[in-house]
């Protein structure tokens, strides 16, 4: 499938957004096709570029910024000068979408309201990610995801039981943010489809936190009491966690009875399948920790990938644990065309398949593009 050929071919997005959040959801714009203008301030550009180590060998670019920068042209511009800022008015007449997360009130002291943008350009869907939304005494904080994984419970439902809070290995919460700000610019762009007009959509790292935390967040609710920690388990099935097998780690994930009685076979103990005590999951569950105990000495005596083996042959859902680098280059990975070469350099490839791989252009220098923009839209900066 060509570029042309994808579903936002022929949108223009404006990204006026930085770090994570914003520029992983722009970036996935220009996995499904759009045109994606990067504008960056001319001192160093996006944060993020200066996030190392580790930097990219020939080009010196950090890991983190190369990770969400995929498919993007950039443009310096400097928004606190007329010049930047009319630029950015041009860019908007001429845009579909524009994504931003500045803090509350940063783009109007530039003179730079979505309002007016929309005003000028009534197509233009605009999207903003804030940290914690508009009102409220925690409305002007930066937007860091450790914040809001601390601040939305995440963290308290993260890490062993006998440890304190626990962030999760990346940052979540931006990453929430921005597949939740995308979900919401595709349904206004599907909306434009028959008004012609766009609209406003706002997400914030709070609230997209709570909302991922699904059926934790539901049982507080209901029952008025905190979630507790439980490590790798499940507080509600059981077995369902790693084990260690005699040379690494791997799942066993029982969901239902009939998956018990068949994993008893497996482990060469099918007395516990008429056992009041495990034949069911609410009694696997008031006896976890006995269960659990049992089931680790027999792992530890055999591989893992025996094991595996022997769990998925029985319909008992069964994998390794795996470090990133082992993933990536798992044969999962290969199968799925997970990684992508750009330029010499891997890059973990679009997980939105639509027949053909995604088209991977490497990200960009900073103002790379900025000559040919100027010219192209007649740009004053």
């Amino acid at each position: 499938m060509s570029d042309g050929a994808r579903p936002l071919a022929g949108l223009l997005v404006l990204d006026l957004s930085r770090v994570l959040a914003g520029p992983f959801c722009t970036m996935l714009l220009g996995d499904l096709g759009a045109r994606v203008v990067k504008v960056e301030h001319p001192d160093g550009g996006d944060v993020t570029r200066g996030w190392g180590p580790p930097w990219e060998s020939t080009t010196g670019l950090s890991a983190y910024y190369l990770a969400v920068n995929r498919n993007k042209e950039s443009i310096a511009l400097d928004l606190a000068t007329p010049a930047g800022a009319e630029s950015v008015r041009i860019l908007a007449r001429r845009a579909d979408i524009l994504v931003e997360n500045f803090l509350p009130g940063g783009l109007e002291k530039l003179g730079l309201t979505l309002e007016d943008l929309r005003r000028e350009n009534p197509r233009l869907v605009t999207a903003s990610i804030t940290g914690s939304g508009r009102i409220g005494h925690e409305a002007t904080l930066p937007g860091f995801d450790l914040l809001a994984q601390a601040g939305a419970g995440l963290m308290a439902v993260t890490g062993g039981r006998e440890g304190g809070p626990t962030k999760v290995g990346v940052a979540v919460s931006d990453l929430f943010a921005g597949c939740f700000a995308l979900a919401g610019i595709l349904a206004l762009l599907a909306e434009r489809g028959s008004t012609g007009r766009g609209r406003h959509v706002e997400t914030d790292l709070f609230s997209s936190t709570l909302s991922a935390l699904i059926n934790v967040a539901q049982i507080a609710l209901v029952t008025g009491e905190e979630a507790s920690r439980w490590g790798n388990a499940h507080p509600q099935i059981v077995p369902y966690r790693p084990f260690a097998a005699s040379d690494g780690d791997f799942i066993v994930a029982v969901g239902t009875d009939r998956q018990f009685r068949q994993l008893c076979d497996v482990v060469g103990r099918p007395e516990w399948a008429g056992d009041p005590a495990r034949t069911t999951n609410a009694a696997r569950v008031a006896n976890r920790a006995s269960i659990e105990r049992d089931l680790q000495e027999i792992f530890a005596a055999r591989r893992r990938e025996e094991w595996i083996a022997a769990c998925r042959s029985a319909g008992i859902p069964s994998g390794p644990v795996r470090g990133p680098l082992e993933a990536l280059e798992s044969a999962t990975a290969r199968d799925l065309e997970a990684v992508a070469t750009s330029q010499g350099v891997r890059f973990v490839a679009s997980p939105i398949r639509l027949g053909t791989p995604a088209p991977l252009r490497f990200p960009p220098r900073l103002d790379e593009h900025g000559d040919a923009l100027r010219r192209e839209f007649a740009l004053p900066g």
